[in-house]
């Protein structure tokens, strides 16, 4: 069989110590793999690339079948994107995966029975990146949750779960505060599931779903999160299981995909010969299984699990009483290599099989309907003032026929109508104007009118926000009615 291409990136800081020793094993396992290095990260970010990645490196990326990546150092300040957020949004990979599984009694943990995944929304919210400075006191990110974006990772989410034969699926958001964005993602979670009767669903608030699973983790099964609440709750997860070193992660899309550990590069301890290589090799286990070389897959799977067995730990996960030999990243490669062919004698050993759970490309999206009028009915446009009693006095004086001011925020507190001396403001305004016949659109030179009006008044505009209903219903907070 031709071997398959795999691009790789030794990345920044313990990086390349970790992938020296996952390919050696790699290699004694005789997975059918061929490699090809990339430049990334730290170097290339202080060439002068602000992504970390040059241009003629994306086609070597492209064209393999998949992308094993070290953790990377993104230099602080001068503008540096994220490179895992541009690899990620450019390449279309969507859905994050993250296994986070107890290994007790040999990994030291308080939730000897866990044994979650979480499946993260890796394109979108926050971490668009879309922020702005607007005045010296305020700076605005935008949270952005798209339909098709939600639908494709929640029913990924339930593909996988039926595909390992899991039976339930959790939906983490914080809906209750925002009910636009999160309430889509909501939405549409239980849109979906009606689509899999065959699977439990359920739906926390983030916050006490967090503290849940920080107390209780094996009361969850598979986990499919927004982006934000996704990265941080599986560090939390990955950690409560054992150590965040232990766990790798898989990133789909619909055409490649990359695999990582999910911990960082720890340059502090770079050279030392003691990172845990576990999670990268964890995640190379996951690119076996997505390549369709589960032999080499469970091969090394049941070595990494005989390993930790013995009691054979690197400095991260070695206890007293629980541990038998503190060893370094090399040492320990060397200890996984020697078990290849064993099974693990406490720990159920693994097989697996060529499935779609892995991959699970091209499912469909926009498959729910969503057709909707919509009606440009408003406008919030956001000011850059300073005294609250003068630009309030402004702002309810103005003439601005054919609409009117229905409503004045500061930090999202109201101040008009009503409002408490009490409220903390700063030098962002958010000033809501709409018909005064509640029935009538607000037409294209009617903004703009109203935007003439402001500044000639000399109100220093900094953004403008169209407000929609959609059959009828407000697409947008605060209703000022």
């Amino acid at each position: 069989m031709p071997k398959l291409s795999v691009a790789i990136a030794y990345g920044d800081g313990i990086g390349p110590e970790i992938m020296e020793a996952t390919l050696q094993i790699l290699q004694e396992a005789g997975a059918n793999l061929e490699y090809t290095p990339v430049e990334i990260g730290e170097k290339v970010y202080l060439q002068g690339e602000l992504s970390g990645i040059a241009p003629e490196t994306w086609k070597t990326i492209t064209q393999a079948k998949a992308f094993l990546k070290a953790p990377i150092t993104t230099p602080q300040g001068g503008g540096f994107k994220s490179l895992n957020v541009t690899i990620r949004t450019a390449l279309g990979l969507y859905a994050n995966v993250r296994p986070c599984i107890s290994y007790s009694p040999f990994v030291v943990t308080k939730h000897p029975h866990m044994n979650v995944v979480i499946i993260r929304e890796n394109e979108e919210d926050l971490y668009t990146g879309i922020e702005y400075q607007q005045t010296p006191d305020v700076c605005c990110a935008i949270k952005l949750i798209s339909r098709p974006g939600s639908e494709k990772i929640i029913r990924y989410a339930f593909e996988y779960a039926r595909a390992q034969k899991r039976k339930k699926v959790t939906c983490f958001t914080k809906d209750n505060i925002m009910k636009l964005s999160d309430g889509l993602f909501h939405k549409i979670f239980d849109q979906v599931a009606l689509e899999y009767p065959d699977i439990e669903n359920e739906h926390w608030i983030v916050d006490i779903g967090a503290a849940k699973l920080a107390d209780t983790p094996e009361i969850f099964d598979v986990l499919v999160l927004p982006n934000l609440y996704g990265d941080i709750l599986s560090d939390v997860a990955a950690q409560i299981s054992g150590s965040v070193g232990l766990a790798g992660s898989a990133n789909i899309g619909d055409h490649g995909a990359m695999f990582e550990a999910i911990h960082g590069s720890a340059p502090r301890r770079a050279g030392q010969n003691m990172a845990n290589p576990s999670g990268l090799i964890q995640a190379a286990v996951l690119m076996l299984i997505y390549l369709g070389e589960i032999e080499s897959a469970a091969r090394i799977q049941n070595a990494w699990l005989a390993t930790i067995e013995q009691g054979i730990h690197t400095y991260d996960i070695f206890k007293e009483g629980k541990s038998k030999l503190k060893v370094g990243t090399r040492e320990f490669a060397e200890a996984v290599i020697k078990n290849l062919g064993e099974h693990p004698k406490q720990f159920k050993s693994v097989t697996f099989q060529d499935s779609r759970s892995s991959k699970l490309a091209s499912l469909p999206t926009e498959h729910l309907p969503h057709k909707m009028v919509r009606c440009q009915v408003g406008a919030d446009v956001y000011i850059y003032a300073h005294d609250r009693e003068t630009f309030l006095k402004k702002m309810t004086t103005l003439k601005v026929d054919p609409l009117h001011l229905t409503l004045v925020t500061n930090r999202g507190a109201r101040l008009f109508p009503g409002g408490h001396k009490e409220t903390f403001c700063v030098d962002q305004w958010r000033c809501r104007f709409r018909h005064r016949s509640k029935e009538q659109s607000l037409l294209p030179e009617e903004l703009l009118q109203l935007l003439d009006t402001l500044m000639e008044s000399g109100c220093d505009v900094i953004r403008v926000e169209s407000l929609f209903t959609f059959d009828g219903k407000p697409g947008f907070s605060s209703p000022d009615e």
